[in-house]
């Protein structure tokens, strides 16, 4: 059994969808990312995904757009994302997923990046612009370095291509609540019971919503239809508009409040935390 599958395991035994945040390697610097990840597991959270910034990111919204920008700007490269992945590794036992887009893995080398990245603790890979009738090679190589491929869909997904992605998936289904670029919502999309209930008709594997989730009662929301809530953008908000002296104590507190509103049982409270939230946005991005 995979670290991921045992972290869905985990939170499902305790009556909670896993929580699983989002940061950007080299960001808000290389130390920065590092710690801002202990933070997150301090807080509870069960699988933390590493971002990969990119220069043209088609499905990221501007929060997480302007992150990739900064990473890039401070010299923050494949090898040095791997790196940070090694270093969490030292540190942590939580599974680690990268996330990033096709090209930087294509010019790595599909081989050597897998290898690398199993070699730095990395357990899961999500690349948001491989279709999966085309993933047949990078699913081969990161099967073979224990890896899991997982896929992203969205509600305007055929039947045909969620049956296809659920059979090839690994780790988990990335399901995004919305139509649009990833950030920061007022609200969880609507509609979000029925587009989980087609993809879990296709497959076993863990369902993962993501995508404008910001706030507790969304991971209320989400928790009940679904196994894991991914918090991307608003996260890095947070991260953005707080002291360092005092970021990661806010980081480790909210994650702790999203932890809480991930609970299952019905009517149970649902707090803050202690971070103050912005007004989300309800604008794409």
């Amino acid at each position: 059994m995979s670290g991921i599958t045992r972290a869905f395991e985990r939170a499902r035994t305790e009556g909670r969808a896993a929580v699983i945040p989002y940061v950007m390697a080299g960001y808000p610097d290389l130390e920065g990312a590092v710690e801002v990840t202990l933070a997150l597991e301090r807080g509870g959270a069960d699988i933390l995904e590493v971002g990969m910034p990119f220069s043209d990111p088609l499905a990221d919204g501007p929060t997480i757009q302007r992150a990739a920008t900064a990473s890039l700007a401070a010299g923050t490269t494949v090898a040095s994302c791997l790196g940070t992945a090694g270093r969490i590794r030292e540190q942590s036992s939580i599974p680690l997923v990268l996330m990033g887009y096709y090209n930087p893995v294509h010019r790595y080398g599909v081989e050597w990046f897998c290898r690398d990245a199993a070699s730095a603790g990395v357990e899961g890979l999500i690349l948001p612009d491989l279709p999966p009738e085309e993933a047949a090679e990078v699913r081969e190589v990161a099967h073979g370095q224990g890896i899991d491929l997982i896929f992203l869909l969205a509600p305007t997904s055929t039947e045909a291509r969620i049956e296809q992605a659920a059979r090839v998936a690994g780790g988990f289904v990335y399901c995004v609540s919305l139509t649009g670029v990833t950030g920061a919502r007022a609200s969880v999309a609507t509609g979000l019971d029925e587009f989980v209930g087609r993809v879990r008709r296709h497959t076993n594997l863990p369902l993962a919503v993501g995508f404008g989730i910001s706030r507790p009662e969304h991971a209320r929301q989400v928790a009940r239809v679904a196994d894991g809530v991914v918090v991307a953008s608003a996260l890095i908000d947070l991260i953005d508009r707080t002291e360092k002296s005092e970021r990661l104590n806010k980081v480790e507190g909210y994650i702790r409040s999203l932890r809480d509103g991930a609970r299952k049982e019905p009517g149970a409270p649902v707090s803050a935390g202690g971070v103050e939230l912005e007004p989300a946005d309800d604008r794409l991005g």
